[in-house]
């Protein structure tokens, strides 16, 4: 009798675990993450206008001519657009990025946009990844975004060479949002290990800004890559978290 009476308590209780849980799962965001995270300097968040603006100029057809550029511009020199690539020229293997040469900021960056919700291959690359299933590093990372990322530097790895070979002092930036920051992130770290062909590059000259960045790598991972030295690279700002990763803590 005294447990029968037991199981309605069991059950209620539960229940509100559950409520609880799912309660808090739904009011969660990137930035609770972050929350005891230091503020990014004024030079560390210096660069991230510019990137995003560049990141957003990947969505027009036409730099010459922008349809969706926000007040002020873009704020680059389409001269100095080495060369775009869309969705025929990737084929549905990774998004549509570009690559610029920045001599004002001596950079050379690779911009890879967000996620398109009407195209299937930016599905097909999000929803192509199981528990368990690549390893990079000792980590493990998502199939899809890291064959993406594979497939850009197999792409573009002989023309940053060539650019880094002619402007030997820059330095080479990967930055990406929503899909394109996975694609962004794991770049970076298959550039690191692959240094040999790009010219040696000093791993403190390679870097990766990530907004709003899928979560493409195991925790393991994430923490060699984003500590180095006891500093963190891994800063909050304002309500929206953004992820830099220099290449020499991966």
């Amino acid at each position: 009798m005294s447990i029968a009476c037991c199981i309605p308590v069991l059950e209620c209780v539960y229940c509100l675990a559950c409520a609880r849980w799912a309660w808090k799962r739904c009011l969660h965001t990137g930035s609770h993450d972050s929350d005891s995270w230091g503020l990014a300097t004024a030079d560390e968040f210096k660069p991230v206008p510019h990137l995003c603006r560049l990141i957003l100029s990947v969505y027009e057809d036409d730099l010459e001519q922008p349809q969706w550029a926000p007040p002020g511009g873009y704020g680059i020199n389409p001269q100095w657009v080495h060369h775009r690539r869309s969705y025929e020229h990737t084929e549905g293997h990774a998004p549509p990025y570009l690559v610029y040469v920045d001599h004002e900021n001596h950079d050379v960056v690779l911009a890879i946009r967000g996620m398109n919700m009407v195209k299937e291959s930016d599905y097909a690359v999000l929803l192509d990844n199981r528990l368990g299933e690549r390893q990079l590093d000792g980590g493990y990372v998502h199939n899809g975004l890291l064959e993406a990322a594979e497939w850009v530097f197999e792409s573009e790895c002989e023309t940053l060479k060539e650019i880094l070979n002619q402007h030997s002092n820059y330095r080479l930036t990967f930055a990406g949002h929503s899909l394109g920051s996975g694609v962004a992130a794991l770049l970076a770290m298959v550039a690191v290990q692959n240094r040999a062909r790009l010219r040696n590059l000093e791993r403190q000259r390679i870097r990766c800004f990530a907004f709003a960045p899928a979560r493409c790598v195991s925790l393991n991972l994430a923490v060699r890559m984003i500590f180095c030295h006891e500093q963190p690279l891994l800063w909050r700002t304002f309500s929206n978290p953004f992820f830099v990763c220099h290449a020499y803590c991966a």
